[in-house]
């Protein structure tokens, strides 16, 4: 499978559109106004402890307080008490300052994710602060690599480095070299780390994760990304410089874009993110998926559509859930979607097939980076799956609510409105003495009030012996209206 990373940077965005076998699959997008905070150390101040809860809320700087829970603060092994962890109140006071970090952004109304868990990442390996072990990402399958990694590690930490560590899944194949070097790296950077804390304020920032466009070179897997392109010149000699210090096999694959179209015209990447804040995705075969995302869970409904199959009806199904898990697989890391989601697969009768579908999803989910947990499939043909949310998902970073509607997604027909607004004129009629009524309304209503409705206003008028007028405010919409006595 070829894989190719595109940058696209301005002074106010910087997107990355992670590109596989021609086909867009991921994108990040950083703002300038609204930076990414995951991987931010800060020193934060206990603001309220909620024994209730198990957890408390911790002034970072932020606009809203940032949640930490019992499970993220860092205790002393031995220690047991709710559900195996001390309780929240022998573990922090209100006034209390502590190191922490951010391991969710603020996803709509909550407030940012803490951990007191502090790990620094490089390019090999992830530093965990005072917790001495060395541990191998799953990722790397074969046994003797894992073992030969875990040796290098172990050697390489001195005694008086009381730090663990993790090998990434981009160490596979390293040399002692380069792994000795990223835990020299990290060593001084974590002990740079708790020296600025010391000094900080409150609430102040301690270290910053890198921007966008060199966290994507530092977490990449190298040997599968064939090119990376990024069309501002600025840009690519950070990323060079960056390379050069601490990824030089990759610095030949990373290229000045230049060309007469954006970099992102050249696989239609905007017309790909167009179609993946749309609710409908289309197959190929000719089925679909339908996608709600809500503050609860997201749901995808799979639907054979103009697809009618070769053999029989069973069969038909098989491939078309066959196809919908591929694109499901996609649309989960296009779109960002975490949380409870929930797969509405078509009805399958034979185990077989839920048994393949099931394998194809998991397969097409091995090259997500976000942690996710699928359940077989349930008595009402249901999967139910969880995927790590880290951050906002597209829709949710590109999009806002709409004011007409209020993010219901349907609005009151005119037929509706019309009635409605026969029910106030009769309510105001019977409260107050008026000599006649002026009705504000949208355009589609004053048509349909005028047209096939005339015959009810007229009757209305006759009911309540007042003459009724209408004016159209351009400005309504359509469930909008005001009755005006006079």
């Amino acid at each position: 499978m070829s894989e190719e990373i595109l940058i696209n940077v301005t002074p106010q965005e910087t997107r990355v559109a992670v590109v596989e076998n021609g086909v867009l699959h991921e994108l990040l997008i950083e703002r300038s106004s609204k930076l990414g905070l995951v991987g931010n150390v800060y020193k934060g101040k206990v603001c309220r402890v909620l024994p209730g809860m198990q957890a408390a809320f911790v002034e970072i700087g932020l606009e809203r307080a940032a949640f930490l829970h019992a499970s993220d603060v860092f205790q002393v092994e031995g220690e047991n008490g709710v559900n195996g962890h001390a309780a929240i109140t022998e573990l922090l006071r209100e006034g209390q300052q502590i190191l922490v970090q951010v391991i969710k952004d603020p996803l709509g109304t909550k407030g940012a994710r803490l951990t007191t868990h502090i790990t620094i990442p490089s390019r090999y390996l992830v530093c965990l602060p005072d917790t001495p072990t060395v541990g191998v990402s799953q990722r790397i399958e074969d046994d003797e690599e894992r073992l030969r990694l875990k040796t290098i590690v172990q050697s390489a930490v001195s005694d008086d480095d009381n730090n663990g560590y993790i090998v990434r899944t981009a160490a596979e194949g390293a040399g002692e070299l380069a792994l000795r070097s990223d835990i020299n790296f990290l060593r001084k950077l974590w002990q740079a780390i708790r020296e600025r804390a010391k000094n900080a304020k409150s609430g102040g920032l301690v270290h910053e994760d890198l921007p966008l466009a060199l966290r994507i070179l530092r977490d990449m897997h190298g040997v599968e990304v064939e090119k990376v392109r990024i069309d501002s010149r600025e840009s690519h000699q950070r990323l060079m410089e960056f390379a050069e210090e601490y990824i030089p096999e990759i610095v030949p694959r990373i290229e000045p874009y230049s060309g007469p179209r954006p970099v992102f015209d050249l696989y239609n990447i905007d017309d790909e993110i167009q179609k993946a804040l749309e609710r409908k995705v289309q197959l190929k075969s000719g089925g679909y998926l339908i996608i709600d995302q809500t503050e609860a869970m997201t749901t995808f409904d799979v639907n054979t559509g103009a697809y009618v199959g070769h053999r029989n009806l069973e069969e038909t199904i098989f491939r078309t859930n066959l196809e919908a898990a591929q694109a499901i697989a996609r649309q989960l890391r296009l779109r960002n979607l975490g949380g409870i989601i929930i797969l509405d697969f078509i009805d399958m009768q034979e185990e077989e097939h839920k048994r393949q579908v099931l394998r194809a999803l998991e397969q097409a989910l091995s090259k997500d980076h976000a942690k996710s947990h699928i359940s077989e499939v349930s008595s009402l043909g249901l999967v139910e799956m969880t995927r790590k949310r880290t951050r906002e998902s597209l829709e949710h970073v590109l999009c806002e609510a709409c004011p007409t509607c209020g993010g219901r997604g349907t609005l009151k027909t005119p037929e509706t409105v019309c009635y409605e607004i026969f029910r106030e004129i009769l309510r105001q009629d019977r409260q107050f003495d008026v000599v006649k009524f002026l009705v504000l309304v949208s355009n589609e209503v004053s048509d349909l009030l005028l047209d096939e409705e005339s015959t009810s206003l007229a009757e209305l008028e006759e009911f309540i012996d007042k003459p009724i007028k209408f004016q159209v405010e351009s400005l309504y919409t359509q469930e909008q209206y005001d009755v005006v006595l006079m």
